[in-house]
């Protein structure tokens, strides 16, 4: 029992790193501006070398950020859940509510992401003719596989 739970341990925590990392990196999206390779993420872009704070607020980065820290809270919030189920009594419904809660973690994730993902698609492909999603991007979605698998293997 230890080894399973303790494989649901190393994705959730696997997973939390990756969604700290993909939320605050500026790496979501490259792409040409100016001639020079640009990039973005929730927080700000960057054109060339400098990086400025996004000045204009839009609701699918405020929805794309909550989402993505809310599933870091929750993510956390289901690692203790899990750490605290290999001490005391009650173990089953501990792990358990480590499950929901990184299930719950997951699917902020995936609702982040998937944000972020149709508006990219449908606005920033028609501004932008040589772009694409760049690595922080891709850290999310690891994020919300392992999340998920960490969150089934834990009951």
């Amino acid at each position: 029992m230890f080894g399973w739970m303790g494989g649901a341990l190393l994705c959730a925590t696997s997973g939390l790193v990756l969604l700290i990392v993909a939320t605050a990196t500026d790496f979501w999206m490259q792409y040409r501006y100016s001639g020079s390779l640009s990039n973005q993420g929730l927080w700000r872009f960057c054109v060339g070398n400098k990086c400025h704070p996004h000045t204009i607020t839009l609701a699918f980065w405020d929805a794309t950020r909550a989402f993505m820290l809310i599933s870091i809270l929750s993510s956390f919030a289901g690692i203790i859940l899990e750490l605290m189920t290999y001490s005391g009594t009650n173990r089953f419904s501990r792990s358990r509510s480590a499950g929901v809660t990184l299930l719950i973690a997951g699917l902020f994730a995936l609702l982040g992401l998937s944000v972020y993902t149709g508006v990219t698609l449908n606005f920033y492909s028609k501004r932008y003719a040589d772009w694409r999603f760049s690595w922080s991007y891709i850290l999310g979605w690891i994020a919300v596989l392992l999340t998920f698998s960490a969150g089934i293997g834990a009951p």
